[in-house]
């Protein structure tokens, strides 16, 4: 394995000034699972962005942040005498053959479709069955990222379309459903059917291999950069927005999309 003495003095350099740090900072003795629970959600999310940016030495140095977080947790648990560090990385490494018999087994598989379905099957067996397919989709994942995976687990066990050119004929049915329901007014069933819209286009997205939240925020970024544009072009002309009308800015917008 290339660079493993280094590798593994990184880690035990990491893990003393987490001891340095824990031991003598005030800021940090302070901190709980509580405390860093935000922060933690905050770091990911900052890592989302370095990763939708593709800029490798930001990745890497959000990628640290988050090593931190569990360097830090994994603190707590050893002064609580409940894990350590060398414990989370061992229950990950057992799981980690558990669910790949493929490669530490005698399973074989096909492609990699196969290695999600047997992936959802063994991690219901971890727990038993006790709990269904979908209990392992966090209540507090964005509606987009939710939908998803939910729709990723179903495929799991083998609840999807025979063939993926199928769910246009859903997203159609859904669409027009939304229609008849703008036409009455009624807001709340409007609202309904909005969602059953979004959660087929999703499904309509994960069908054809892509992912709805990077196609999503690909298309948010490139709608900032053009109203950005056209925002900044308009102030060199000594104007604001609110004073054009639509057919100005769409001029500008115009000139916006023509740019890379």
């Amino acid at each position: 394995m290339e660079r493993l003495p280094e590798k593994l003095a990184a880690t035990q350099r990491l893990l003393q000034i987490m001891d340095d740090l824990r031991s003598q900072c005030p800021w940090d003795k302070e901190q709980t699972y509580e405390s860093l629970r935000t922060l933690t959600i905050e770091e990911v999310y900052e890592l989302a962005d370095a990763i939708t940016s593709k800029n490798h030495e930001l990745i890497k140095k959000e990628l640290g942040d988050v090593l931190l977080h569990i360097v830090f947790y994994s603190k707590i648990g050893e002064e609580d005498k409940k894990f350590d560090f060398a414990d989370v990385i061992n229950s990950l490494c057992e799981k980690l053959i558990y669910r790949h018999p493929h490669i530490y087994g005698t399973v074989d598989v096909e492609d990699a479709r196969e290695v999600e379905r047997n992936w959802e099957q063994l991690k219901l067996k971890e727990k038993d069955g006790n709990t269904g397919v979908l209990s392992g989709v966090p209540n507090g994942l964005p509606a987009v990222i939710k939908a998803n995976r939910i729709q990723d687990k179903a495929r799991g066990v083998g609840f999807d379309w025979e063939h993926k050119d199928q769910v246009w004929d859903k997203v159609t049915e859904e669409l027009n459903e939304l229609k008849v329901e703008i036409a009455k007014g009624d807001h709340d069933n409007m609202e309904a059917e909005f969602g059953d819209l979004f959660f087929s286009i999703i499904n309509a997205a994960r069908l054809h291999g892509i992912n709805p939240e990077n196609a999503l925020e690909r298309t948010n970024l490139k709608f900032i950069k053009r109203f950005n544009y056209l925002e900044e072009r308009t102030i060199k002309q000594g104007r604001s927005l609110k004073s054009m009308n639509l057919a100005e800015m769409d001029v500008l917008w115009e000139e916006a999309k023509k740019l890379k």
